[in-house]
């Protein structure tokens, strides 16, 4: 894979699955990207998940996180998840303490911190009083 960044190119299968109507996306397993698609779960922004492994021709096993993706039902379906805006990158580490954890669009939204505790939410992140890294926003 050519993208160094796995956060980032996790967030842009989903985009990009969520614009064509996919319903579901297959991103590589990472540790990291496994505890971002459960608070995604948790957070309903997608329906469900599965870790699956995929066999290649020359015996090589790729692990990957089947992610089913939510849709408001109606006459144009729409994805649940309408943005998404990775924060912190590779060559720009973006740092919050506890009292400056953002508030997304509204308290709609959510942004992912990593934090001494692992990953969790800013609502999560703000209750336990923890700054960290933040990863993303997301509504």
């Amino acid at each position: 894979m050519g993208s160094n960044d796995l956060i980032s190119d996790m967030l842009t299968r989903i985009r990009n699955a969520n614009l064509v109507g996919l319903e579901k996306v297959l991103v590589p397993y990472t540790n990291v990207n496994f505890d971002i698609i459960k608070i995604l779960k948790d957070e309903g922004f997608i329906d469900s998940f599965d870790r699956v492994k995929e066999e290649k021709p020359n015996s090589s096993k790729l692990d990957f996180i089947s992610i089913n993706l939510k849709f408001k039902k109606g006459l144009k379906q729409k994805p649940y998840i309408s943005f998404m805006k990775r924060v912190s990158k590779p060559g720009l580490r973006v740092y919050v303490n506890s009292h400056n954890i953002p508030k997304v669009w509204g308290g709609i939204g959510i942004a992912v911190l990593s934090t001494s505790n692992g990953l969790m939410t800013n609502k999560l992140a703000k209750l336990k009083g923890l700054g960290g890294e933040v990863l993303f926003y997301i509504w």
